[in-house]
């Protein structure tokens, strides 16, 4: 999800917010940085299982079962891509219809026996699978995977090259991205409902008719026809972030052609939106206490020395004096609470970005907020030439048709808002006025909270970071227990995922697995 961190992947909360991984928000009330109970009073999953398709492949759908791919050469060398057909409508498939999705692969290395396919996506929802594989194929993956397997990516539908979703221009986004999300009073609420409503139009102005088929259930079915067509009569599959849902999505529906399948920095499927964002919310409260507890050991820390409690009122602050009163960055844009704030999340994905963080929060103590905004764009996915990715339109998209929205009005959030800010007094004003976004989009959700169970699928190894921002530790163990065929391997640390960034032990127990079928002792943890 990010390179991972895509793997949030992320949005600003924002624009991408909603459910689940685009966990970014800004300033909030004052408060501690201590951490609070996990997530408060949580409410329960739901006990519906998703139940899967029938085995046997529909004759309308044949048609796209036996394709045949054109691979060409692209990208860096030994990297060729090819494009996908699939039917908009699984139900209705109309070849006039069809979506192209573009597909990516680089071949086994080694010389000994095939074990087929790998695929990958990296999370999201909106993530680019063709981006991340031609990065992680070639450096990322360890050898003795990449010798025995063909790394594949697919970009799902409405991603990046796979008939991306767009709906605001460059300078419509910077707009968007710098609404407050702590709004203080009736203008700033009807400002901030205003963006959503404009950008939920946008959306539908550009995407109407493919926006009522990017779910995540769709997402899984193309999977699958990518999986005949590359000749692989299981599907083995390394998702990241939300990329765990898409796979355990895939799991519920095709259980007797799952293989081997590593789900990393797990979601719950079974939460309702509500409580997916307010678990959100403990989990970037936990991440930023790490962050704090590491800063205030150090003689220069922008937040003070006394204590990470300190620390979590100086940011509390900081995004206060923001939202007052913005900081010049050199350009047009100043940084406000909404851009610092996604600036400070941009950090959490992961711990080798602290030390940037805190050099951004003591250039910002001067007045200079070019830094956090800089982290702001990469989060956002902005260029240099302020354009925008499609990861923040894709992510809203798919989030929004795949659950009932979290919050239907203002009044509702205002309900909201105590509990979390029971998990996080720093930042659950923000992800709760985030959870709105979700309330203005026409198009009707198609999916809904289910618990996923998989059973007859193989055995499946999910990961989980005891101090991940995005999809908090709970999440994994969650899934674990869902999936009827599921190990939990834990990592005991910070940043989000832990497969390749996590350090020797849990990649060797990953590596065993991909390449002998063999999943680690129950309840195995790595440090």
């Amino acid at each position: 999800m990010e390179t991972k961190r895509v793997l949030r992947t992320s949005g600003t909360i924002l624009a991408a917010a909603a459910l689940l991984i685009s966990g970014c928000t800004s300033g909030s009330p004052a408060g501690s940085g201590s951490s609070p109970p996990a997530t408060g009073k949580r409410e329960s999953g739901v006990s519906k299982v998703l139940q899967p398709l029938p085995e046997q492949i529909p004759d309308s759908l044949k048609p796209y079962y036996e394709q045949k791919l054109s691979w060409r050469d692209c990208g860096a060398p030994g990297f060729q891509c090819a494009t996908l057909r699939a039917p908009l409508d699984y139900e209705k498939p109309d070849p006039a219809e069809d979506l192209k999705l573009a597909v990516t692969r680089k071949k086994a290395d080694g010389s000994g026996e095939s074990l087929g396919s790998l695929m990958v996506n990296p999370g999201g929802p909106g993530g680019s699978a063709v981006d991340y594989v031609q990065m992680a194929a070639g450096i990322g993956f360890p050898a003795e995977v990449r010798d025995r397997y063909d790394i594949v990516g697919m970009d799902p539908r409405g991603v990046a090259r796979s008939e991306p979703i767009e709906c605001l221009t460059g300078d419509q986004m910077d707009q968007h991205t710098q609404v407050d999300l702590t709004p203080d009073d009736q203008g700033e609420i009807d400002e901030l409902t205003s963006a959503y409503e404009k950008f939920a139009e946008g959306c539908k102005k550009q995407a109407d008719k493919l926006l009522g088929h990017v779910s995540t259930i769709e997402a899984a079915r193309d999977m699958d026809v990518l999986r005949e067509v590359l000749g692989d009569k299981k599907l083995t599959y390394a998702g990241f972030s939300y990329g765990t849902f898409l796979g355990a999505t895939y799991a519920g529906l095709f259980p007797s052609r799952s293989g081997r399948l590593v789900l990393d920095g797990a979601m719950d499927p079974s939460l309702p939106a509500e409580q997916l964002n307010r678990d959100q919310t403990a989990g970037f409260h936990t991440a930023f206490t790490a962050f704090a507890e590491d800063c205030v050991k150090r003689s220069k820390c922008p937040l003070g020395t006394k204590s990470a409690q300190d620390a979590g009122k100086r940011l509390t602050a900081f995004f206060h004096q923001v939202d007052k009163e913005p900081l010049e960055t050199g350009e047009k844009r100043k940084l406000g609470e909404s851009l610092a704030a996604t600036g400070v999340f941009q950090a959490m994905y992961n711990e080798s970005l602290w030390g940037m963080l805190r050099d951004a929060l003591t250039d910002a103590k001067k007045g200079d907020g070019a830094a956090l905004l800089s982290m702001a764009d990469e989060y956002n996915q902005r260029d240099a030439d302020g354009s925008y990715g499609n990861i923040m339109y894709a992510n809203t998209a798919i989030n929004c048709l795949d659950q009932p929205a979290a919050f239907t009005s203002p009044a509702e959030v205002k309900k909201a808002v105590p509990s979390f800010e029971k998990v996080s007094p720093i930042f659950g004003r923000n992800f709760a006025w985030a959870a709105l976004n979700c309330a203005g989009w026409e198009t009707k959700p198609t999916g809904e909270p289910n618990r996923i169970e998989a059973k007859g699928a193989d055995p499946i190894l999910v990961i989980g970071t005891t101090r991940d921002p995005a999809t908090p530790y709970i999440w994994s163990e969650a899934l674990a227990d869902q999936l009827d065929s599921a190990t939990l391997l834990t990592y005991e640390g910070d940043g989000h995922t832990a497969y390749m960034r996590g350090g020797p032990c849990v990649d060797s127990a990953v590596n065993t697995y991909l390449l002998e079928g063999k999943t680690p002792k129950a309840s195995k943890r790595c440090k």
